[in-house]
């Protein structure tokens, strides 16, 4: 059934775009010129040029210089950005049979204010007058950091942690404004298709190769994008072709204990002649050895290792309309316990997971010259086939497979009123369904899950529009299967600036998480030698929230060599019937289980979260985020039968932080530093084997690193970099791992990694 959902939207996608497609005429309508620095007046290689109204553009040369042709003729809106500088537009006649020069000077922005989101309101949007705040992780960020991974660099934004889980398979959560991970809906180029399996490993398994930028919403998001976005929405879009280049780097980090962790990639961008169709196509292969902190025999890291190809591609059918296409296939085999190199059965503790999973998908949009119109169609999908081995004391049974199929589709539809009531305002109205299709099988365990879940929403939203007021209503229906009531998700956002360099925002949504097997669920892990399985209440009735933040969004430039920007944030989400984690009782295989019920009242999470932004000169630059939050239950919890009753979220610390620096030294030369406060926090702790069970509150940690990277410009056209660095350099790695075959391997906290040098390589054409 699902195949042929996706097949039939496929064939109608297809449908369209063979309908739209019309040769262009040949106009000999040319523009040339090119961008540079205002202050410096240097050429800014790779900037983006387009113009306005039609799918046309193209980026600027190794030189700084770009040529558009064969335009069609008429008065046009022509724009050049670039990332770090604020963007410039210029308005011109394009005439038949003429070439025309059009020179762009850029200023340069000291802090990124001025960006272009789409995940706060599903539209293209100025993020500086946004009504909803949207923070986002560029290439910059990732290079700074040493990221070659989605999930190493998440921690550097505010109000957003990223904790490992598991130190036998090394699955991690991301944890949004003091929530837990299966409040984060995780979307790809703004498609849901990141499932319940899937999202347990996900932010392991995305490369920064493919990655153009993520863009993160905190605060309840489901009026937009559906069930379990109450925490906020991160939104990881990948890379659209620009101009003709190759890349190919190689980061090889080496751990104290002489493990290795090695990623190399390689990525193309490939676009025509006329700018009419180009693909970005990208690949890598990453190999990590286990590590084994207390020399215990038992890995606290698995290895793994895991191999990720895709593109991403367009085809401009005409001057309004293009056809956009994606791909992923990503393979990953991870291995953590003890004797690695014998069959996972003749070990005491083996999770040993192999996933092979491909997705893709196609998206139609067309707009009208003015931009009054717009319309996207998409469809989606992604195919999880899992092998996996759960087992403690040689099991020979432990074998299991997991398939999951999730299906997305959907139609967007935009109208930009000259002015509606008092202002003008764009209303967006849209129709999504996603169909997923679990199936979980552990014989050996008598665990077998087939879950089949679908959900038909529908939504709105009006936005009125001004430089000193944004308001923003809107609301998302959603009849889920697993749900007897349709559910209405409402939606406020409002922003008032009574001067240009001051923002004051507030919020209200609304979300829901449906009584389904989520990310955590799926996990088998080992506590005492023992297996321990997450169940399902049969009662379990669904979660709702309700969310308000408010914040103070400050920019300052203090002459043109320092620009400064606060952030202050409050947020507050009341919970209602939330989902937690009790004990129950063993099976009959001597098996220990925890049971997902309804606690008896619900939970509130609040908190404030602060981000500093300095910018000074070109050379030095600033980013500071703290986050201070209470999470607590309405009612004591009783995690375990042997613990008093807490009213405290586990694994959640009252206060945590991070910060980055950037220094220029010399244009070639960059020097970066970036750490990671984690504040203290009650962490659970069983192993069965010693009757043990208690919760403890760990220390608090600091992950500081260094980075050092010099850029060697070999020919005009092609760069080389090296770099080396060191990682968490105060090596704050957890203290009191447990041990042996009775160790349990949930109790892991701070730092994913200790003290670590690396060095990197980046050859680009």
């Amino acid at each position: 059934m699902k195949k042929n959902i996706f097949g039939a939207f496929l064939m109608f996608l297809m449908a369209i775009a063979v309908f739209d497609a019309q040769a262009r005429e040949k106009t000999d309508a040319h523009i040339t010129g090119h961008v540079v620095d205002a202050t410096t007046h240097e050429h800014i290689p790779y900037a983006t040029i387009i113009m306005e109204g039609t799918t046309y553009g193209t980026a600027t040369d190794n030189t700084g210089h770009y040529l558009l042709k064969n335009l069609p003729v008429g008065r046009y809106i022509f724009e050049a950005s670039m990332v770090g500088y604020y963007p410039q537009e210029v308005e011109i006649t394009v005439q038949k049979d003429k070439t025309k020069e059009l020179k762009f000077e850029l200023k340069q922005q000291l802090i990124q204010m001025e960006q272009v989101v789409v995940t706060g309101s599903r539209t293209n949007a100025n993020k500086l007058y946004s009504p909803t705040i949207v923070n986002v992780v560029d290439a910059k960020l990732f290079e700074a950091t040493a990221s070659s991974k989605v999930s190493q660099v998440l921690n550097f934004q505010p109000g957003l942690r990223v904790e490992s889980t598991c130190s036998n398979c090394g699955s991690s959560s991301l944890r949004i404004n003091g929530l837990g991970g299966a409040y984060s809906q995780l979307l790809l180029d703004s498609r849901p298709i990141f499932s319940a399996l899937s999202g347990v490993y996900g932010l392991e398994q995305l490369p920064a190769a493919m990655i153009e930028r993520v863009e993160v919403t905190r605060g309840g998001g489901s009026a937009l994008f559906g069930s379990s976005a109450i925490g906020g929405v991160v939104n990881i879009i990948t890379k659209q072709p620009q101009r003709n280049t190759v890349s190919l780097s190689n980061q090889t980090t080496i751990l104290e204990n002489g493990a290795t962790d090695i990623n190399t990639s390689i990525n193309g961008s490939f676009v025509s002649d006329d700018n009419k169709a180009g693909v970005y196509i990208y690949g890598m292969v990453g190999d990590r050895d286990s590590y084994d902190r207390n020399n215990d025999g038992f890995s606290d890291i698995p290895e793994s290792n895991n191999e990720t190809i895709g593109f991403r591609g367009n085809y401009k059918l005409s001057k309004s309309s293009k056809l956009t296409a994606e791909y992923h296939h990503i393979k990953e085999y991870r291995r953590g316990g003890d004797n690695l190199s014998l069959p996972p059965h003749e070990a005491e503790i083996a999770e040993t997971l192999t996933h092979k999973i491909d997705g893709g998908g196609l998206t139609y949009d067309f707009f009208t010259p003015d931009y009054r119109h717009k319309l996207s169609v998409y469809t989606s999908a992604q195919n999880v086939d899992r092998d996996s081995y759960y087992g403690a004391g040689k099991d020979p049974n432990a074998y299991g497979h997991t398939t999951d199929i999730t299906v997305v589709a959907g139609a967007q539809y935009s109208y930009t009123f000259n002015k509606c009531l008092f202002l003008p305002a764009e209303l967006t109205v849209g129709v999504e369904y996603t169909d997923d299709d679990l199936k979980d099988k552990q014989l050996s365990y008598d665990r077998h899950i087939d879950q089949h879940t679908n959900t038909a929403g529908f939504y709105f939203q009006n936005e009125w529009k001004h430089e000193k007021v944004n308001i923003s209503i809107g609301a998302r229906v959603d009849k889920h299967n697993l749900m007897k009531n349709v559910v209405l998700s409402p939606r406020l956002n409002v922003r008032y600036s009574p001067i240009k360099n001051i923002g004051i925002r507030a919020s209200y949504s609304s979300g829901y998480r449906a009584p389904q097997a989520f990310d955590e669920d799926l996990h088998i892990g080992a506590v005492g030698g023992e297996v321990m399985l997450i169940d399902i209440d049969p009662n379990l009735r669904p979660e709702y929230s309700n969310s308000f933040s408010t914040s103070l969004d400050l920019y300052k430039d203090f002459g043109d060599n320092v620009s400064a920007n606060l952030l202050v944030e409050g947020f507050y989400t009341m919970l209602d019937d939330v989902f937690t984690l009790v004990e129950a009782p063993d099976d009959a295989q001597g098996n220990h289980h925890q049971r997902r019920v309804n606690a008896e009242d619900g939970a509130k999470v609040y908190g404030v979260n602060f981000d500093l932004k300095l910018g000074i000169t070109r050379k030095f630059s600033v980013d500071a985020g703290f986050t201070i939050q209470s999470s607590k239950y309405d009612t004591a919890i009783a995690h375990f039968d042997s613990v008093p009753a807490k009213r405290d979220f586990l694994r959640t610390p009252s206060d945590y932080g991070f910060l980055t620096l950037n220094y220029n030294v010399v244009k070639p030369l960059m020097l970066s530093l970036s750490g990671v406060y984690t504040g203290k926090m009650f962490i659970p702790h069983e192993a069965t084997d010693f009757n043990l069970e208690k919760i403890i509150k760990s220390d608090e940690f600091f992950d500081l690193g260094f980075k050092v990277a010099y850029d060697f410009k070999l020919t005009n056209s092609i760069k080389l970099q090296l770099n080396a660095g060191v990682k968490n350099m105060f090596d704050s790695f957890q203290k009191d791992l447990d041990f042996g075959a009775s160790k349990d391997a949930g109790y892991i906290y701070g730092p994913s990694a200790p003290r670590s040098y690396f060095f990197g390589v980046k050859f680009s054409i």
